[in-house]
């Protein structure tokens, strides 16, 4: 597998994501957003890389890289620190799926602003992230 983050990596975990027939159920299956990804330094304020991840329908069209001015156009993005991204994605290889404090979900609540941020304070398209959180998290185990 391609190394995290990367196109390429993006592009490995849909080919997974979008063959598997089991991630395709979450939230009656169907995820159409644009969602952001941001891994940033320790100092959260410093994006380090942004890459854009397309949804449509049950498949994921895979990641591409951007750059920060490519957020204005997303539904939302999640934004951690490199380290935080690869403990996540090391729990999902140990165990094959997100396991506790690494969900998707257990990460925005654990984090005093969230994980997923929509810019502009566009609470209609944030909301996306909680509507596909499911889907999201099927294609990061798809990892």
């Amino acid at each position: 597998m391609a190394r995290f983050p990367s196109e390429a990596w993006f592009g490995a975990v849909a080919e997974v994501f979008n063959g598997e027939e089991s991630y395709q159920g979450a939230g009656g299956g169907y995820c159409n957003c644009t969602a952001g990804l941001v891994v940033t330094g320790e100092d959260e304020s410093v994006f380090e890389e942004v890459f854009v991840l397309t949804f449509e329908g049950v498949e994921c069209k895979g990641g591409v890289q951007a750059d920060e001015t490519a957020l204005d156009e997303v539904d939302f993005y999640m934004h951690m620190p490199r380290v935080d991204w690869r403990e996540m994605l090391e729990d999902i290889r140990h165990h094959g799926h997100a396991t506790e404090n690494h969900t998707l979900n257990s990460l925005d609540l654990d984090r005093d602003d969230g994980l997923s941020t929509a810019t502009h304070g566009a609470q209609n398209r944030q909301d996306l992230f909680f509507r596909y959180n499911q889907t999201l998290q099927f294609y990061f185990d798809a990892s």
